[in-house]
């Protein structure tokens, strides 16, 4: 186990970093300037505080990619705040690919909560510790989204794979509705650290979440056509490779991901009979 520590936390230190300006990215959308873009465009930040959280979302839809963004989340006593970063189409029967950071007392572990939505349904929680100090430095959560799986990772090493056994076993599979990005920093007290019993401490305000270096090497959506079909480049403003679109874990990530989820996966929707008891969802049922 420690030496696969050592080699993740290597990759972590030797990611590639992007630059984007990302006032050309995003458009603030709520927090009465509680957020703020810096640095010419190459850091924005998120606040809360006891009368209001804030929040950002993508200038684009997309329908696949790569997404990459490097968060530094919110430092020291964070209990009651969750920072969210997710895309969704924000429809009546929606798709959502969810990553939410679940704040904690000083000391402990953040957890980052992972969820899939198909058609408006979810129930598809899987919750991970990392395995470094999320508030120390930037790290890279990456989403990449292709017709055949969803894959999750942290600073290069992937946690979480969804496949799309949609023709196989009848799963819905996000592969229709252009997603937004979103992002928030808000107080969930009622339920975010030990399922609502430690409060938000309002003395420790403004909780601040930091996030640079995004990349979207996507396909984006715009009157009704996918740029991947009309346009030879697949990204918003970096010609890039497509490679994503076919892209699935080698025996190495493979590898990676039981290590992830042996180590860290703190709950798993799919091992949880108590809470499926007429019997577990259908993806969760067969060997993948």
């Amino acid at each position: 186990m420690l030496s696969m520590l050592l080699m993740l936390l290597l990759v972590s230190s030797i990611l590639v970093c992007y630059a984007g300006n990302l006032n050309g990215d995003f458009d603030i959308t709520w927090g009465d300037g509680r957020e703020k873009i810096l640095n010419n465009g190459q850091l924005l930040t998120l606040s809360l505080d006891r009368a209001s959280g804030s929040g950002f979302q993508s200038k684009h839809e997309y329908l696949f990619g790569k997404i990459d963004i490097q968060i530094k989340l919110v430092p020291g006593n964070s209990a009651g705040t969750v920072t969210t970063y997710y895309l969704s189409s924000k429809r009546s029967t929606w798709d959502e690919i969810d990553l939410e950071f679940l704040g904690n007392l000083s000391g402990d572990p953040y957890i980052l909560h992972t969820n899939i939505y198909t058609q408006g349904k979810g129930d598809r929680e899987q919750q991970f510790y990392l395995w470094f100090d999320p508030t120390s430095n930037f790290h890279t959560y990456s989403i990449l989204w292709n017709p055949k799986r969803i894959i999750l990772s942290v600073d290069g090493t992937p946690i979480r794979e969804f496949k799309n056994l949609e023709a196989s076993i009848g799963v819905p599979f996000p592969k229709s509705q252009p997603m937004r990005i979103f992002s928030s920093l808000w107080n969930a007290d009622d339920w975010a650290t030990r399922g609502g019993l430690v409060k938000t401490d309002w003395s420790q305000a403004p909780f601040t979440a930091s996030y640079r270096n995004f990349n979207a090497n996507a396909c984006v959506w715009s009157s009704g056509a996918s740029s991947c079909i009309s346009s030879s480049s697949s990204s918003t403003s970096r010609p890039t490779s497509k490679s994503w679109l076919t892209e699935v874990l080698d025996t190495s990530k493979q590898e990676r991901l039981k290590w992830v989820q042996k180590n860290y996966m703190i709950y798993n929707y799919c091992t949880d009979i108590k809470r499926f008891p007429q019997g577990l969802p259908p993806e969760c049922r067969i060997k993948l």
